[in-house]
Parts: C-alpha cells; sequence; structure tokens
C-alpha cells in the first residue's frame, strides 16, 4: 500500500474526538494536553509511520489513562477494528499505579514491542521540544534529561536510528541551557 493510500484510508476523527478530553488537561509548559498529543502524532508523521494505524490513533490518546483516568477505554476499544490494539498500546505507554518513572521506563525498554517504544520516542521529543527553564528547574531539567539517555535512546536505538539522532541533539542542546 502506497503512502497516500495509507493516510487517506486512515479514520482519525473518532480517535481525535476522544482526544479532546484533554483539551482542559494544563501543561506545565503551556497549552494542554490535547496539543502535545498532535505533536506526537505529527512527530510520527514526520518520520513517516503512515502505515501503522494503532500507532498512529494511540499517539492521539497516550496520555488519555494518565491525565483523564481509564473511564473511557470501553468506549475506545470499539471505536474500529484497531480499538482494542489502541487500547492495549494506550495502556502499555501509560505509567500504573506506585510505579516509579524509573521503572515505567524501563517496563518499556525492556518488555515491550516495538510500538510503545517508537510511541514513547516520539512522546520523548514532544517532550523536550517543549522543556524550558522558566517552567522546569536546573535539577529537573537534568534528571528528565540523563532518564532520556539511560531509557529512551536505548529504545531508539531499538526501533529508529534517526529517533536517537533527534533526541540526542534534543539532549546536547537542553543541557547547554542548565548550570548542571
Amino acid at each position: 500500500m502506497s503512502q497516500l493510500s495509507c493516510l487517506s484510508d486512515l479514520c482519525l476523527a473518532p480517535y481525535i474526538l476522544k482526544a479532546t478530553a484533554l483539551i482542559g488537561i494544563k501543561r506545565k509548559v503551556g497549552g494542554n494536553q490535547f496539543r502535545h498529543q498532535f505533536a506526537t502524532l505529527g512527530i510520527l508523521l514526520d518520520y513517516k509511520y503512515f502505515d501503522n494505524s494503532v500507532l498512529l490513533k494511540a499517539s492521539l490518546l497516550h496520555d488519555l489513562v494518565e491525565d483523564w483516568g481509564d473511564s473511557s477505554l470501553d468506549e475506545i476499544r470499539y471505536i474500529d477494528n484497531d480499538g482494542y490494539a489502541v487500547v492495549d498500546l494506550i495502556l502499555e505507554v501509560s505509567m500504573r499505579n506506585n510505579e516509579t518513572k524509573a521503572e515505567y521506563l524501563n517496563r518499556i525498554l525492556i518488555g515491550s514491542n516495538v510500538n510503545p517504544k517508537i510511541l514513547k520516542c516520539a512522546d520523548r521529543i514532544s517532550n523536550l521540544t517543549d522543556l524550558h527553564l522558566d517552567t522546569h528547574s536546573d535539577m529537573n531539567i537534568s534528571l528528565y534529561l540523563d532518564q532520556t539517555m539511560m531509557y529512551v535512546v536505548p529504545m531508539a536505538q531499538e526501533v529508529n536510528l534517526d529517533f536517537v539522532k533527534e533526541l540526542t541533539d534534543l539532549v546536547k542542546r537542553r543541557r547547554k541551557l542548565t548550570k548542571n
């Protein structure tokens, strides 16, 4: 199937409607989670994941469980033929109760198949792009960059070397901004 066919056959509207629940969820960096979901989708399209409908649909809802709860998961399962796989992917990239950030990232790195790793890399690129000194302390930025190098860059090495380049470039530029 050609790239154009993959995109023209992709039905995102029901997933976009579900993602509107995130409009009211503010981000520390400004804006809201709805826009972040679209930024993540944009990164995946930029990296030409046109033929992975589950990944693209899940990108629009990847923070839904953490920010809104799991009350909509049953509705998502029945949106279309991808619904169950989309929910599975959303759950895999969502932090679980009592899970530390390190445990969460390590779970995706060690135990996940390709899609969660790809989604986490795109999500982290969006988050790094939005990481600013006026919203985060030097120490928090430094810890976030360390986590990126320890967990997310190894994920990228498994799934897409272009992700590695972008992630390491972003980390390098953000490190220049901090005193740590």
